[in-house]
């Protein structure tokens, strides 16, 4: 045990002498524990490129289409899921993050639209086109500026 006199210390040296007394025993067994693993150190970051927001867009609407067209039973109302299917398989590869954010664009898209239309209107079908000519056009920007 320490014998330090505290009587001639000022107040706050005292609080931090007997913390630090205190917290040695516990500072000593931090001593012995093994390093952190690599994978508890930090994700791997996250893949980014210039045209995600349009991309998430695109699959946005995809979803929306997807469900417009299977409410108002269209013909190939499969094709828009397989199209998005399409579109993860081939932009995310192993980025796991990315697809995951593509995903969710998709459901957000029809879920959207599951919320306000349960039959199929004449409001759904006008929703259904404008959406399918808005996506034909995020396809057209995305494919004209970044590549093929």
């Amino acid at each position: 045990m320490l014998n330090v006199s505290t009587g001639s210390m000022i107040p706050v040296r005292r609080v931090f002498l007997s913390l630090l007394v205190l917290a040695g025993p516990t500072m000593a067994q931090g001593k012995n524990a093994p390093p952190p693993r690599e994978e508890e150190i930090a994700p791997p970051p996250a893949v980014t490129v210039p045209y995600d927001d349009k991309l998430a867009r695109l699959a946005e609407v995809l979803g929306s289409v997807h469900y417009l067209r299977t409410l108002c039973k269209a013909a190939g109302g499969d094709e828009w899921r397989n199209g998005m299917q399409q579109l993860l398989d081939s932009e995310t590869g192993n980025e796991p993050q990315r697809k995951e954010r593509l995903t969710a664009a998709f459901n957000r898209g029809y879920r959207a639209f599951a919320s306000v239309y349960t039959d199929c209107t004449a409001a759904a079908i006008v929703a259904e086109e404008r959406y399918r000519n808005e996506g034909a056009t995020l396809a057209t920007e995305i494919t004209s500026r970044f590549g093929n």
